[in-house]
């Protein structure tokens, strides 16, 4: 059993305007990695279906999905920055198949964890609305597939892109069996994510919203996984780890106010791996959400596929552990810097006072 990494032309086909951030260059980047992957042992996977209306539905209205559906053929700019061109419908729907595709698949035993390297990204898109380059949720698609379709009563989604998660904390505002956390830089777009954001009736609590001030970097990104995400996630107990894994946090990226780096991200992938150990058997798929300097983007991608390829082997779950996202070879232990604590200190005490009824921090 190996990670799988999902890759395919078909999401060159998604064309935004010139000058647009969300753009073909970022899958190309992608494209470029697959030999790469394949000599560290991912196996890469190549477009196999594509949603269905019903399953589309599991996150989305049906007047939404039928909205969205209506542009294929056509060019539309649905909000200020989401475009669709004539092929952007097939190209959504086979972004949220392959998330089906591979929750399938893991859960099969074919493979361990997965990533969905896909485009248009999805964290954005709400239940009935389009926004932040997003059509259809690929990652809400997804848990409540496994919800539905595999009878699954828990199920962690981590959005470690630079902007909140909206559209995912929408969907799930009111669902107890998803637990939704989110790092993000706040205030930012899209303007939600406050840390009292919590969900509502018989969600309440299961919405985690860890707002980070910009010019933070790898060690108060860590120290909000070691203080926040990790403990949380242990006493909910998942049955499938699900991550929208946006790289726009990165030093280098145009959007993002951030300073992580390729480590950084390799430390937050054992994070969760090592929660899906845990309490799913391994069970992790990740999808592409931002990240928009396309070398940036590259090696943090490869930065997390060597981890989720070391993860499969059962290694240790200790201390997050540096990768080089060029030779793919470990470097040492990513070190939680005091001052890194010291720095999250100002965000921990009100996600801890809005979350203390809830969970044990």
């Amino acid at each position: 059993m190996t990670t799988a990494f999902h890759i395919d032309e078909t999401y060159l086909r998604h064309r935004n305007p010139e000058g647009h951030p969300e753009r073909v260059a970022r899958i190309e980047a992608l494209l470029s990695l697959a030999p790469r992957a394949k000599e560290i042992g991912v196996s890469v996977v190549p477009a196999k279906r594509r949603a269905s209306l019903e399953e589309l539905r599991l996150a989305h209205t049906a007047e939404y999905v039928d909205a969205i559906m209506s542009t294929a053929g056509r060019s539309y700019m649905l909000d200020a920055d989401t475009f669709t061109v004539a092929e952007s419908f097939d190209v959504a729907t086979c972004a949220a198949g392959a998330m089906l595709d591979l929750v399938d698949r893991v859960m099969a035993g074919e493979f361990d964890n997965g990533f969905a390297a896909v485009r248009p990204p999805g964290h954005h898109a709400e239940s009935e609305r389009a926004m932040g380059f997003c059509l259809f949720n690929n990652i809400a698609v997804a848990a409540a597939y496994a919800l539905n379709h595999h009878k699954m009563e828990r199920v962690l989604v981590v959005d470690w892109d630079v902007h909140h998660g909206n559209g995912t904390q929408e969907i799930f505002w009111n669902d107890p069996r998803v637990l939704f956390i989110s790092l993000h830089q706040y205030p930012f777009y899209p303007g939600t994510g406050r840390c009292d954001e919590i969900g509502d009736g018989e969600g309440r609590g299961f919405t985690v919203n860890i707002p980070m001030p910009g010019g933070f970097g790898d060690a108060e990104w860590l120290a909000a996984f070691h203080r926040v995400v990790e403990p949380i996630a242990h006493q909910f107990k998942p049955e499938l780890v699900l991550v929208s894994a946006g790289f726009d946090a990165h030093a280098s990226d145009p959007l993002g106010g951030m300073r992580v780096t390729e480590a950084g991200f390799a430390a937050m992938a054992d994070s969760v791996l090592s929660i899906a150990r845990e309490h799913a058997g391994g069970k992790m798929i990740a999808a592409l959400e931002g990240g928009y300097d396309v070398d940036a983007l590259a090696a943090s991608v490869e930065a997390v596929l060597v981890r989720m390829t070391a993860g499969t082997g059962g290694g240790d779950t200790g201390t997050p552990r540096a990768t080089s996202a060029r030779g793919g070879e470990p470097s040492g232990p990513v070190p939680v810097a005091e001052t890194g604590r010291d720095r999250f200190g100002q965000v921990f005490a009100p996600v801890k006072a809005a979350l203390s009824a809830y969970w044990m921090l």
